[in-house]
């Protein structure tokens, strides 16, 4: 997100707060605008819909996932044991407030072409998070990926989110969105080498 003048930030930090209360349901954007101190049209000029204003959310935690990675990237010997503590560690600070992360999953998932370069610049924030666990170097010094690196990324990502999906419909707990990750890192990566 673009460094957010104040009342932007109010706005998402509203919508974090109603999502970690009630879920996606309880982000409606008259809520937010009053639970903000803005007016509805405020609301509007800067947000298109509530899906828009969660993935807003979500670029702050992105960049707070980010900065956790940059404090203490992922530990191993082999890119397999980093990329699989770096899901480890992604998942559970994503669903540490449950009704937040149900609410962002469903927003990434809207299906809204408008939304669509959002949904991409998580998709492609979390593929350099992943292929630094990979190489096993800092998250600001990843040089280009090669092209196996990028098709690892992509696996265990859309892996990954399929299990976020699945958990937050109720089908899964979270220790399966990590062990379905493990399994698929394990597959791609058994050789040891990225």
């Amino acid at each position: 997100m673009d460094p957010m003048e104040e009342r932007a930030r109010r706005i998402v930090e509203t919508a974090v707060e109603l999502a970690e209360q009630g879920g996606f349901e309880a982000v409606r954007l008259r809520d937010v605008a009053a639970h903000a101190g803005v007016a509805l049209g405020t609301l509007y000029r800067r947000f298109r819909s509530k899906e828009d204003l969660l993935l807003a959310a979500l670029e702050l935690e992105t960049q707070d996932l980010r900065a956790r990675v940059l404090k203490r990237p992922a530990e191993g010997d082999t890119p397999f044991e980093r990329v699989a503590g770096f899901f480890q560690q992604m998942t559970r600070a994503l669903l540490r407030r449950p009704n937040l992360a149900r609410a962002l999953v469903r927003a990434l998932a809207t299906g809204e072409p408008a939304l669509a370069q959002k949904v991409a610049r998580f998709h492609t924030d979390v593929g350099a998070l992943i292929i630094a666990a990979l190489r096993g170097e800092p998250v600001g010094a990843v040089a280009l990926p090669s092209e196996r690196e990028q098709q690892i990324a992509n696996v265990l990502q859309q892996v990954w989110f399929s299990s976020l999906i699945g958990w937050s419909a109720g089908l899964h707990g979270q220790s399966a969105i990590v062990d379905t990750t493990r399994t698929a890192a394990r597959l791609l990566l058994e050789n040891g080498a990225a």
